[in-house]
This record gives structure tokens, C-alpha cells and sequence, in this order.
């Protein structure tokens, strides 16, 4: 499967607003949680899994996600630019992340959250988990 952004819409009214991901469908998913960076300067990379897909939804501010192939980093391939996203809370987008990809993502702006579905439970997660420092492969916020 290929990494793929689905698309909300919001409905807006006298009463407020609503967004909504009608063809977002959560019948793989297991569990969810939520990050809020404690400010803009901090990168979390390189995570990722074989088999686990996530999924991610800006709740507040935005944030720049890089995604790789894992290959890039059990040595099989190398070289590959990563394939950048900007995820904005007033955008209505989910990103879906297929087994097989390491992200590492940055807030751009203060106070910003990430909500991440997952499909796989925690104990599953760890066991198929693959991570990298850093230093291993830079971030970069530039298309």
C-alpha cells in the first residue's frame, strides 16, 4: 500500500464547526493517542514498522512529517529524498502511513497536537518496531 492523504471537510454554521472524514474508515483500528511537542525545536525521528500502519491527524497548529521507505535504513536502498507533508489543523487531513515507512515529524507552530491511530496494539507495536537516531539521516523541512 502507498502513503495517502485523506481528505475531511468542515461544516461551518452559526452553532460552530464540524470537521468531519466520512470516507475514513476505522475498522483497522486498535488504539489511538496524542502528541504535543513541548515546542517547535524538537524533531522526533526516525521511527517505523514493517507490518503496523498509522495514521495521522493535525488536531491543533501543523506540523512537517518526513517519510522514508524502511529499507533506506536496514541498508537495502539508499538515497531516496523523503517524501514530505505539511499537516495543518484547518486543512482536513489525515496522512496514512502503510507498514514498511519510518516518519519523523516537527510542530511548526507552538501548541500544536497530533492525534495518531494505530492498528496494531502496544505489545504488537513494540515488536514490530524499528528506530534510528537522528544522526542516522537528517530531517529536513524543505520540499
Amino acid at each position: 500500500m502507498n502513503v495517502e492523504l485523506i481528505q475531511g471537510n468542515r461544516f461551518a454554521d452559526s452553532r460552530g464547526e464540524l470537521d468531519f472524514f466520512n470516507s475514513f474508515d476505522l475498522t483497522e483500528i486498535v488504539r489511538m493517542y496524542r502528541i504535543k511537542p513541548a515546542n517547535t525545536d524538537i524533531i522526533r525521528a526516525w521511527q517505523g514498522h514493517r507490518q503496523e500502519e498509522k495514521w495521522f491527524y493535525c488536531l491543533s497548529g501543523s506540523f512537517v512529517v518526513n517519510l522514508l521507505p524502511l529499507s533506506e535504513f536496514t541498508g537495502d536502498s539508499v538515497g531516496n529524498s523523503p517524501q514530505i507533508y505539511t499537516l495543518q489543523a484547518d486543512l482536513q487531513q489525515i496522512l496514512r502511513i502503510p507498514g514498511g515507512y519510518v516518519n519523523g515529524f516537527r510542530a511548526t507552530d507552538s501548541n500544536s497536537e497530533l492525534l495518531v491511530f494505530s492498528n496494531m496494539t502496544l505489545e504488537d507495536s513494540k515488536a514490530d518496531d524499528y528506530r534510528f537516531d537522528l544522526k542516522d539521516r537528517p530531517f529536513t523541512d524543505q520540499y
